[in-house]
């Protein structure tokens, strides 16, 4: 067989293990040849291809990023886009296709696989927001650097008597700002699950420096949101492609919180340094498991599936049941959060 193989969307420690994986499993034990495509969907558009062996793969286990490059291009989005992703499967005698992304890349997978390429999905995306799996490749590395932000930022708050906001990544769900805000021991986590009261979060600040404290850690997701109706009006800043604007929501909460109490506030956007440098073992780990299953359901003939960590099993699952959904943080953990405040 010749297995294609990609990288879409916004890159994250422990895609250079999926592609070894699917390599070293695809070529070792199966005989097949794997096929890079550079940039994601826009390579394949292109036929901007690049040939995998076991040379290519050495010591990239632990490196963050990816060698086949990414891009934000989605073929169903662009005019002519399918057409030419299946003018170059054909011409590259591809008989399945391994995509490695997020809700984008998968939804673009789901539509590839309608025109009868069989379509093999792995989810990746540090925001863990994919439908249908337990955890995605990159998220556990987020969470360690965003965690490390606040063990460090908790000294100089405290040092200097100030609020000190962290904003991380969350577009639609708050997975890394709730996590590594327990983690962390925040004591205030917005989160795009639970729309924030603006004067609730600074009568609690008010509260907690008046009664034990002279300093306040606050946790924001990028995508947290104030609850209709509540006194702070604030609509969310996005770019081209529709990703937030970095900072803003940080920026935004230091003017209400120094305005409304008077302390100092200050604010820190972890931004691109969740999602850079060395995967943890746990994303080497499972990307690594996410390469061999996908390989192996490629050999096996099936299509229009992705590969799931269900506790400790990983499954294959529907991509047609993922596409288009957003795993949000559940409401235990969310609470959770509230409790330690």
């Amino acid at each position: 067989m010749r297995v294609g193989l990609l990288t879409g969307g916004g890159d994250v420690p422990g895609l250079n293990a999926a592609i070894r994986a699917v390599v070293k499993r695809g070529e070792g034990e199966h005989g097949h040849t794997i096929v890079g495509f550079r940039n994601g969907w826009k390579g394949v558009a292109d036929g901007d291809v690049q040939p995998l062996g076991r040379q290519d793969i050495r010591n990239v286990l632990a490196t963050g990023g990816t060698l086949l490059g990414t891009a934000r291009f989605h073929p169903h989005r662009n005019e002519g886009g399918v057409e030419a992703v299946l003018t170059t499967l054909e011409a590259e005698r591809i008989d399945a296709l391994i995509c490695i992304g997020g809700d984008g890349t998968l939804d673009a997978a789901s539509k590839i696989s309608e025109a009868g390429i069989n379509v093999i999905g792995i989810p990746k995306t540090i925001d863990n927001d994919v439908w249908g799996t337990d955890y995605s490749i990159g998220f556990d590395t987020a969470v360690t650097i965003a965690t490390e932000a606040v063990d460090r930022i908790h000294t100089t708050a405290e040092s200097h008597n100030r609020v000190m906001i962290v904003e991380v990544m969350g577009r639609h769900a708050g997975w890394i700002a709730v996590t590594s805000g327990i983690a962390g021991g925040a004591e205030l986590v917005l989160a795009p699950e639970e729309p924030f009261d603006i004067e609730k979060v600074t009568r609690f600040l008010k509260h907690r420096h008046r009664a034990h404290a002279s300093f306040s850690i606050v946790v924001a997701a990028e995508g947290a949101v104030p609850a209709p109706g509540t006194a702070m009006h604030y609509e969310t800043e996005v770019g081209k492609f529709g990703e937030i604007v970095a900072g803003a929501i940080g920026e935004r909460l230091k003017s209400e919180i120094e305005t409304r109490t008077g302390f100092d506030t200050r604010v820190t956007v972890l931004g691109h340094v969740q999602r850079g440098g060395i995967p943890t073992a746990f994303d080497r780990i499972l990307a690594s498991r996410f390469g061999v299953a996908a390989i192996d359901a490629a050999t096996e003939g099936r299509s229009d599936v992705m590969t799931a960590i269900h506790g400790e099993r990983v499954d294959l699952v529907p991509i047609a049941d993922v596409a288009g959904k957003v795993k949000y943080v559940p409401d235990q953990m969310l609470a959770v959060a509230r409790a330690l405040a």
